[in-house]
């Protein structure tokens, strides 16, 4: 799928598509109303928008990156709000059938500054879990009652850790999607860091993205 992209806006990749089948899979409801945290370009967003979504917003905190979903999605004539904000801010989210994620996630050093826009795309911290923990923490309030959160990240932060916080939160969580990947130039770069965390093993350069589904469901009284 072609797609506008400003200089330092995130790539559509692997993870990208990977939490796309995964949306397809998930059969979005006719009428859902759908929120696209860390949109990018807009690509997942516009996907849900194509499932039937009645409602899809498309949020990042990078203003080329809202341009670019609003280019995209208009563009194509597609129901998608791009708006620039942070998913704490106010007013408060709440309410959506289907939340979509593809936060930072890339473990780098403490300390570390982003030197481009792009490394804001991908650095989270020095076990990378930043954005996927506060992620985890607001999903409840992000969700409707029968909503569902599709989260993409990294093995290397940690697959167990994601499930047992959404499960502190009361939600439903299990993997549903997998795949292997060789390491791109970002974490080819930082391989000498990752050894000494122990986030990976001696010698090893592929990572597993996976997408965790989230359910809001209300259990019995």
């Amino acid at each position: 799928m072609w797609l506008l992209r400003l200089p330092g806006v995130y790539r559509p990749q692997a993870d990208t598509w990977l939490l796309t089948r995964a949306l397809e899979e998930a059969h979005v409801g006719p009428g859902a109303r759908v929120l696209d945290l860390c949109t990018g370009t807009g690509a997942v967003a516009l996907a849900a928008a194509r499932l039937g979504a009645r409602e899809v917003t498309a949020m990042d905190t990078s203003r080329r990156a809202v341009w670019c979903a609003r280019l995209n999605a208009g563009l194509r004539g597609l129901p998608v709000h791009a708006q620039r904000r942070d998913v704490l801010g106010k007013p408060p989210l709440t309410g959506f059938d289907l939340v979509l994620a593809n936060p930072p996630y890339v473990p780098c050093r403490p300390g570390t500054r982003a030197r481009s826009r792009a490394a804001r795309a991908w650095d989270a911290g020095p076990d990378g879990r930043r954005f996927v923990d506060l992620l985890c923490g607001t999903a409840p309030a992000l969700l409707a009652k029968g909503g569902t959160m599709l989260l993409v990240h990294s093995s290397l932060c940690g697959v167990e850790s994601t499930l047992a916080a959404l499960r502190d939160a009361e939600l439903k969580a299990s993997t549903v999607a997998r795949s292997a990947e060789p390491f791109g130039p970002v974490l080819s770069n930082r391989t000498d860091y990752l050894e000494d965390t122990a986030l990976i093993e001696p010698g090893q350069r592929h990572e597993e993205l996976v997408v965790i589904r989230a359910d809001r469901t209300e259990r019995r009284s």
